[in-house]
């Protein structure tokens, strides 16, 4: 069996379509009307459509469940929070935070209420890390990362 993407259901496909292209800068890799292949590796889905393939009613569909997350990564994070921040249909969950080991992140919920984590590169986390003179040894602690990846971001 092969694993093909996550596929996310949405109210309004052209919403979540500009959002994801425009906001989020994502290709579109096929467009099937009631279903968009991102070029990400991703699909939204149009809720009517799907509910209706699933034999469901709609209010099976639940929003802000909060229990998935879409990761993006994005090296430049300050420019992306700005862009997000002009948005007035983005809700954030937390801006621009540090995790403990390292890499800074941001939560927020796409139009669906859907949960989008964009965070840096691990080898931007180390190069960081680098840049503040701490060593390979002491950088793979920090980053929770073998050596070897550190030595390879140099």
């Amino acid at each position: 069996m092969k694993f093909i993407c996550p596929l996310i259901v949405v109210d309004d496909i052209n919403t979540s379509r500009r959002f994801y292209e425009n906001v989020l800068n994502q290709k579109v890799k096929h467009d099937f009307g009631e279903n968009i292949a991102f070029e990400g590796g991703f699909s939204i889905h149009l809720k009517s459509h799907f509910f209706e393939l699933l034999d469901l009613s709609p209010d099976k569909i639940t929003k802000k469940s909060n229990n998935s997350e879409l990761y993006f990564e994005e090296d430049d994070l300050d420019t992306i929070i700005e862009k997000l921040k002009e948005d007035d249909s983005v809700e954030f969950i937390h801006g621009i935070k540090e995790q403990p080991w390292g890499q800074r992140v941001m939560r927020f919920y796409d139009p669906d209420m859907h949960i989008i984590e964009v965070g840096e590169s691990m080898e931007s986390v180390a190069r960081r890390f680098l840049r503040k003179g701490l060593s390979v040894e002491e950088t793979a602690k920090r980053i929770l990362m073998p050596e070897e990846f550190v030595k390879q971001c140099l």
